[in-house]
């Protein structure tokens, strides 16, 4: 589908952020991944690299849901219990997300979150568009902590209704059980840290799976590593499936006529997550073309390869990148 440019939003106090005001300097107000979001936005679109349209909510539009609905003391109390004794981990967590889950979003920040879904409809050419709603936890004060995986994002989410419902639920996922324990082990203030939110126009994808600009295993910085499995990227994470496994050799990538594909291994995949185009999604079976041959042609896998090189160099690190082909 054809898409306009969503205008710029200016760099102000409200809820919601849009990816295209943020970059990696934002980390503590939107969380890392909402803050690389916008960096690459700003930066690498002129690589080829293309990054589906989106905003973000705050780490403030979340103190202020919290404090609106009275909600601090009573995080605090299930924790004392926690720590007293009084409540199992299982129980405390349930007992907070509860909580959250049942509280209004405060009047002015569901109107700012309103506001920037119309925009992106809007950008799209439609009255609702579909989304995926993200977690990205964030902690000023704790730099070197790492909250990855920990909470919960929602896929293919479509009207305002539908989005705040989501973005309580992912607010609560703050306190999976999970996520308290990891802060638990680490010493962390449970209040130190916040949940940013963000709201991207959803990708249907035909296929995903993650890349790694550096051998994960050896440390060997001159090759690729691409996972890739059918449908939404969602059916690696869960272990659904077992995706394909591409090595290419880095530095060569670039070069004209060659084909720097070191290994090639063919995963097991007799499912694939799809978008219900209802909004949600459900668990669908491969086809036998699917299952017989490679998730991605050789084309694909260097023109992947050649992206994670430019992001790699933009951010000067090894880096891994979720990726999706659109239908």
């Amino acid at each position: 589908m054809a898409m306009s440019r969503t205008p710029a939003s200016p760099k102000t106090d409200t809820a919601v952020r849009h990816f295209d005001t943020l970059d990696g300097d934002d980390t503590s107000l939107v969380g890392g991944k909402n803050a690389s979001l916008g960096e690459m936005i700003g930066a690498l679109k002129e690589e080829g690299i293309r990054v589906p349209d989106g905003f973000a909510t705050t780490a403030d539009a979340y103190r202020r849901f919290l404090t609106a609905n009275d909600l601090i003391d009573q995080i605090r109390d299930h924790l004392d219990a926690l720590h007293a004794g009084r409540q199992s981990l299982s129980e405390t967590g349930t007992a907070i997300r509860t909580e959250i889950r049942r509280r209004p979003i405060p009047e002015d920040v569901s109107q700012d979150i309103q506001e920037a879904y119309r925009r992106l409809s809007a950008a799209y050419d439609t009255d609702a568009v579909d989304v995926a709603v993200r977690s990205s936890a964030t902690a000023e004060d704790l730099p070197k902590a790492s909250f990855a995986g920990q909470q919960e994002s929602y896929l293919d989410v479509r009207g305002i209704s539908a989005v705040l419902t989501a973005c309580k639920r992912c607010f609560a996922s703050l306190f999976t059980d999970r996520a308290i324990g990891y802060r638990e082990e680490q010493g962390f203030d449970h209040l130190d840290v916040a949940l940013s939110i963000g709201i991207q126009k959803m990708v249907r994808a035909d296929k995903s799976g993650v890349l790694f600009t550096i051998d994960t295993e050896t440390g060997f910085p001159d090759t690729t590593i691409i996972n890739a499995a059918y449908g939404l990227g969602e059916s690696v994470v869960q272990g659904i499936v077992n995706p394909d496994q591409y090595t290419v050799y880095t530095p060569f990538a670039d070069e004209e006529g060659l084909v720097p594909i070191l290994e090639k291994t063919k995963g097991d995949q007799e499912q694939k997550i799809v978008s219900t185009g209802e909004g949600g999604t459900a668990t669908a079976k491969t086809t036998g073309a699917e299952r017989e041959g490679f998730v991605l042609s050789n084309e694909e896998i260097l023109a992947l390869t050649r992206w994670g090189q430019a992001i790699e160099s933009h951010y000067g690190r090894p880096m891994d990148v979720e990726w999706a082909r659109d239908r």
